[in-house]
């Protein structure tokens, strides 16, 4: 059986590794030492385990959608992160980063964010532990996700607006690397998705993987089986998709399908579809699939999502497209849109933005689903963030 995870390299096939400059090797040689140490210590998993029960309120509910399921004719589940505390999935991984930065003695926190989720939920955990927080944002992204920089501001956290570049989340992933560079003796950079430096890509993984982990039990509780036929997931970084298949991506037989924000098109020039137009090289720390131009320039990716807004990709994802391990559909701003407004009349449930663009692969798959077929779908986020962006758009 392959395996699909990461190796002992720092590795998913050819993609992955660290790349990183000197200056800040021995934070990133020390997190990889100890990092597996810390999580699976009893210690840290009672923490963990304790704060993600009783501060973020899981288990995440799986709730199997009458209408979609109707619609679609087969069964389809919505795995809830959009119910957790600060409304997606970024909590699970910030809870276990500032646990892991404590036990590592750091004092000060750093982060990067897009749609603002990630920034939320690591000024909320600071907020939690009193930890010191910057947050990086691009100007771009403040403008568009203003709840969440409000948010963030009241929690006790440092936004600083990045105004370099399309002003967006590579942007502001460069500014807090920047930082740490700075300020690596005493600071820990929260990164929020599958991407950066070995050992972050799993790392953020692992701890993501309570959705997975979870769906399994679920599934079985509710279908008498563990296993879906097809998982779905968006990609941006790629953390909630790394979490909703992290338990099942080396079982055979179960489809993994990936949604990835084409914008305006594929071919428009404004889009973000990574795996679909990138070519391999180096992007913050790690060798993945890179939007670039042909002197290895990276090149501004657009989304109507500031979430999936960048024009890298998790090395994880990037090697199970390689595969064909994992199906990567590309939908634009107006699919994505659409499925959101759909879900919002048929469930009652405003899915985020990122979420959003999951939703839209369903009408590509319908003529393949069958009636026996059992689909989960994560919805890794609630659409508050956005109502600004939905109600403009129509």
């Amino acid at each position: 059986m392959k395996n699909y995870l990461v190796d002992e390299k720092g590795y998913y096939g050819e993609f992955g590794g660290a790349y990183i400059p000197e200056i800040l090797y021995k934070c990133v040689e020390n997190l990889k030492n100890s990092y597996l140490e810390v999580i699976e210590s009893p210690e840290f998993k009672q923490e963990y385990d304790t704060l993600l029960k009783d501060y973020v309120g899981r288990p995440s509910p799986l709730y199997l959608s009458d209408n979609l399921s109707k619609e679609y004719g087969c069964k389809i589940y919505l795995k809830r992160e959009d119910l957790n505390h600060t409304g997606a999935h970024k909590i699970n991984n910030a809870i276990g980063q500032v646990l892991i930065a404590k036990r590592l003695g750091k004092k000060r926190i750093i982060a990067e964010t897009g749609a603002g989720q990630h920034g939320v939920a690591t000024a909320t955990v600071c907020a939690l532990m009193g930890m010191e927080c910057i947050v990086y944002m691009g100007q771009t992204d403040i403008e568009r996700q203003s709840s969440n920089v409000q948010r963030i501001k009241m929690l006790g956290a440092t936004i600083v607006p990045v105004i370099s570049g399309n002003k967006t989340l590579k942007d502001a992933t460069n500014e807090a690397i920047r930082d740490w560079c700075c300020n690596p003796n005493d600071t820990f950079y929260v990164i929020g998705s599958t991407v950066g430096p070995h050992p972050y890509p799993d790392m953020v993984a692992r701890l993501q993987s309570v959705i997975s982990k979870e769906i399994k039990a679920q599934l079985l509780e509710k279908e008498g089986r563990e296993n879906p036929d097809y998982l779905i997931a968006c990609i941006g970084g790629g953390s909630n998709a790394a979490g909703t298949i992290y338990h099942y991506v080396n079982t055979p037989n179960i489809n993994i399908i990936l949604a990835e924000a084409a914008g305006k098109g594929v071919d428009s020039g404004m889009s973000a579809a990574t795996i679909l137009l990138g070519k391999v090289g180096i992007i913050h720390g790690t060798k993945t699939l890179v939007m670039q131009n042909e002197d290895g320039q990276i090149e501004e990716p657009y989304s109507i999502s500031a979430g999936l807004d960048y024009p890298g990709i998790g090395p994880f994802h990037a090697n199970l497209s390689f595969c064909e391990r994992a199906e990567v559909l590309a939908i634009d701003d107006n699919e994505a849109v659409e499925a959101a407004f759909h879900l919002t009349k048929t469930e009652g449930i405003i899915p985020a933005l990122e979420s959003a663009h999951a939703l839209g692969v369903l009408p590509k798959l319908k003529d393949r689903f069958k009636p026996s077929d059992i689909v989960v779908l994560t919805v890794s986020g609630r659409g508050d963030k956005d109502l600004d962006t939905y109600i403009d758009y129509v």
